[in-house]
C-alpha cells in the first residue's frame, strides 16, 4: 500500500457551553445509578438545536477545514464517509448531500452506521484502504455526535443519571495519499456478541417508528453498567497494545494518546492500565462531555490548536463502542519532520 496521511482536521461545536446547573434542577437524586461515577456529570457540554441537522453541522466543520487545507483540495477529495450518531432520516445518511452542498464529486460516498465511540478509526481504516490501494487519492470524514440536546434534554429523560454526560459536536478530516502525517497502523476488534447490550429504551415498550408518548434514551441498567465497564476497561489497552506490538512499538514510545471521551472513570483507567500519564493523554470530557464518535477528531483538533500536539509525535488514537462490540486503534505520526524536509 502507498503511504496515506491523515493531514488536517477541524471541528464545530453548536451553541453556547451548557452547564451542569441546567440538568441538577431535573435529576431525580435517588436514582438507581445517580451515584455511579460512570454519570459523574463534565462541567460543560454543547448541546445541537432540534433542527439543525447533522449536514448542517458537518458543513460547518467542512468550513473551517476549507481554510486549512484550500477549497481546491476540499472540493477534489474522491471520497466522503461520514458517521452520526443519531441520523436525520431513517433511509439514507448525509454523505450525498454534504458532498452536493460543498461542490464535490465524490466516487465514493459512503455513510457508516457503525463504529459509534471509535468510528473516526473505523472511518480512517475505509479511508486509507481506499487511498492506499490507489482507488482514490483523497477522503473527508466527517463524525457527528447530535444527541444530547434532542434526546437528552426531552423531560422524562433529562432527569436521568445518563442524561447529564452527552455533549454534541462534529469534526472534519482530509486524509489522502501522502507522507507527511502517516497512519501507520490501524487495529480493530469487532465483538459481535455485544450488540445487543446498549440500545434504545421506550417505556411502553413500543418500536421507535410506533406512535407512542414513551421518550427514546439508552436505558442502562446496573448490569449494564456492570458489563460496560468491564469490556471498555479492557478493549481500549487490548487494541493498542495490540498495535503497538505490530509496530515493534511499545507505550512509552507514544506522545499522545487520544480518545474516546466517556467518563472521567474510563479515562483514569485507561491511563493506568497503559502506563500513559495524563500529560500524554489529551481530555476534553469536562470541557465537551461525552462526544461519542466525534470525540477523537474533536479532542485531537483542539490539541492541535492548543499547541499540545508537535509535529513529529507520535499519535495512538483509540477507542470503545457502545456496550464493547467494536473497539479500534490507530497509529498516526503527526506531520513528520522526516516527511517534511
Amino acid at each position: 500500500m502507498r503511504p496515506v496521511s491523515l493531514l488536517e482536521l477541524a471541528s464545530y461545536l453548536p451553541g453556547e457551553p451548557v452547564g451542569t446547573e441546567y440538568f441538577l434542577q431535573f435529576q431525580e437524586q435517588d436514582a438507581a445509578l445517580a451515584d455511579h461515577t460512570m454519570f459523574k456529570a463534565p462541567s460543560f457540554r454543547h448541546q445541537v438545536s432540534r433542527d439543525e441537522t447533522p449536514t448542517d453541522m458537518m458543513e460547518k466543520a467542512a468550513h473551517t477545514l476549507a481554510e486549512r487545507i484550500g477549497q481546491d483540495a476540499l472540493r477534489g477529495v474522491d471520497v466522503v464517509i461520514t458517521n452520526s450518531l443519531l441520523p436525520e432520516v431513517p433511509f439514507t445518511g448525509s454523505g450525498a448531500e454534504v458532498a452536493h452542498r460543498l461542490g464535490i464529486r465524490a466516487d465514493w460516498v459512503l455513510d457508516a452506521h457503525n463504529g459509534g465511540c471509535a468510528s473516526f478509526v473505523h472511518l480512517l481504516r475505509l479511508a486509507r484502504v481506499l487511498i492506499g490501494t490507489g482507488q482514490a487519492t483523497s477522503a473527508l470524514l466527517f463524525n457527528v455526535q447530535n444527541c444530547a440536546g434532542p434526546v437528552m434534554t426531552q423531560p422524562d429523560v433529562r432527569r436521568l443519571p445518563e442524561a447529564v454526560i452527552p455533549g454534541d459536536g462534529c469534526a472534519a478530516a482530509f486524509v489522502a495519499a501522502s507522507d507527511e502525517s502517516p497512519v501507520l497502523g490501524v487495529q480493530v476488534a469487532n465483538r459481535g456478541e455485544y450488540t445487543r447490550d446498549c440500545g434504545l429504551t421506550l417505556s411502553d415498550g413500543r418500536k421507535y417508528w410506533e406512535a407512542g408518548t414513551s421518550q427514546m434514551h439508552v436505558g442502562f441498567t446496573p448490569g449494564k453498567v456492570k458489563d460496560i465497564v468491564e469490556r471498555g476497561n479492557r478493549l481500549v489497552p487490548e487494541v493498542v497494545l495490540g498495535l503497538c506490538e505490530q509496530l515493534g512499538l511499545k507505550t512509552d514510545d507514544l506522545d499522545v494518546l487520544i480518545t474516546n471521551q466517556p467518563n472521567r472513570m474510563f479515562l483514569e483507567q485507561w491511563r493506568e492500565r497503559l502506563s500513559i500519564g495524563p500529560d500524554r493523554h489529551l481530555d476534553t470530557f469536562d470541557r465537551f462531555g461525552n462526544l461519542f464518535g466525534a470525540a477523537v477528531p474533536i479532542t485531537l483538533d483542539h490539541g492541535i490548536r492548543e499547541g499540545r500536539i508537535k509535529d513529529g509525535s507520535l499519535l495512538m488514537l483509540a477507542g470503545f463502542a457502545h456496550a464493547g462490540d467494536f473497539a479500534g486503534a490507530a497509529a498516526v505520526r503527526w506531520r513528520s519532520k522526516d516527511a517534511r524536509a
